[in-house]
């Protein structure tokens, strides 16, 4: 994860098997969603219960002021040489804008546009996505989780047509934290609906950390990835390299759990240094594209949970989840977890902090 990453490690001592799913008495259930939306607090009418013109106007918004601040770290990266330097990321913002470029001048990219700062869709997407749905690891799978992405959205579709559970997060944890679907949840004329950010809002259950689920493949977004190595970068603001920790730490996954990203052929690359990647960024076993479905030769280790000392104060304000998790661990052990150095963030990039 580029921006902020979490790691429980030494002068912190965690057993994680200690508290794991601990404090049961805390756990939260949640009720299913039924089909008519009824009101949590009483029986209005759906309008009231969830406003989809209100949730995708703030979605865009934010979306927007994201894409902005990856804008004006990417031009600073890519073209102010003392900045690049002092940047281990530096790099990857190079390979990032030639991809973008690259899809963009062939016309290789497919809506939303343009697709710079974004993980890209593109042209095959959904071929892509039939390749990964005959895996036989999706096959025997019971709970896939999919990032939200656009190009990863027929993935969804086929995970919730084929009955299972589909694991997604909120966009860009900034409301909350994961939701789960299954389609006895949905009917024949919502499940496309179900798909997309607002669909997930509207009849997803949302879970917490005390949720014991296990998620046997995780499918993610990519801007590039090296077969060679299983090397993947994401768009930039690190948010599957956090996610991968947070189900690391509800041990929902572990090390056995296969990765696996959707992209175009294009964006297969050979020059990810291995030697420069972070100890969060996570690799991927195998790679489907509109053309094939590529085993990778995986020589790079899955991260290991959530690195607290790479995690900036700025950045554990933004995202409510991680100042619960944290807080809910120092109380457990009695001790105070490590703090990454603080950082800078673009103007764009500092919003609103939340009440916890």
């Amino acid at each position: 994860m580029d921006s902020y990453m979490i790691r429980l490690s030494s002068p912190f001592t965690y057993n994680h098997k200690c508290y794991l799913f601990a404090n049961q008495k805390l756990s939260r259930h949640f009720t299913s969603f039924n089909f008519r939306l009824q009101s949590r607090k009483n029986s209005t009418s759906d309008a009231k219960e969830f406003d989809e013109s209100a949730f995708e106007a703030e979605r865009l918004r934010l979306d927007a002021k994201a894409r902005e601040s990856m804008a004006q770290i990417s031009k600073t990266m890519t073209e102010t040489t003392a900045e690049a330097e002092a940047d281990p990321k530096a790099w990857k913002w190079v390979i990032r804008k030639r991809i973008w470029d690259l899809m963009e001048a062939q016309n290789i990219a497919q809506n939303p546009r343009p697709v710079h700062h974004r993980i890209p869709n593109f042209v095959g997407a959904s071929s892509a996505a039939k390749k990964l749905s005959e895996l036989e690891a999706f096959v025997m799978a019971n709970c896939v989780k999919v990032n939200p992405d656009s190009p990863q959205k027929q993935v969804r579709f086929l995970t919730l047509s084929d009955g299972k559970k589909l694991l997604t997060p909120q966009p860009r944890l900034r409301t909350g934290f994961f939701s789960i679907l299954e389609s006895s949840m949905l009917t024949p004329s919502t499940i496309n609906e179900a798909c997309t950010s607002v669909g997930v809002a509207k009849y997803g259950r949302p879970i917490g950390l005390d949720e014991k689920i296990k998620v046997d493949v995780i499918v993610i977004g990519s801007v590039a990835v090296d077969p060679t190595t299983g090397a993947r970068l994401g768009k930039g603001e690190g948010f599957a390299e956090l996610e991968y920790g947070l189900l690391r730490y509800m041990g929902a996954i572990d090390d056995s759990t296969l990765v696996v990203t959707s992209v175009h052929d294009c964006q297969i690359v050979d020059d990810i240094p291995v030697e420069k990647l972070l100890v969060h960024d996570v690799p991927v076993d195998i790679i489907c594209t509109p053309t094939q479905v590529i085993f990778t030769n995986r020589t790079i280790p899955k991260p290991q949970g959530i690195y607290w000392d790479k995690l900036s104060p700025e950045k554990l304000g933004q995202i409510r989840i991680l100042r619960e998790l944290k807080s809910r661990i120092e109380q457990e052990t009695g001790q105070k977890l490590p703090c990454g150095p603080s950082e800078k963030l673009p103007p764009n990039a500092q919003r609103r902090r939340r009440r916890s």
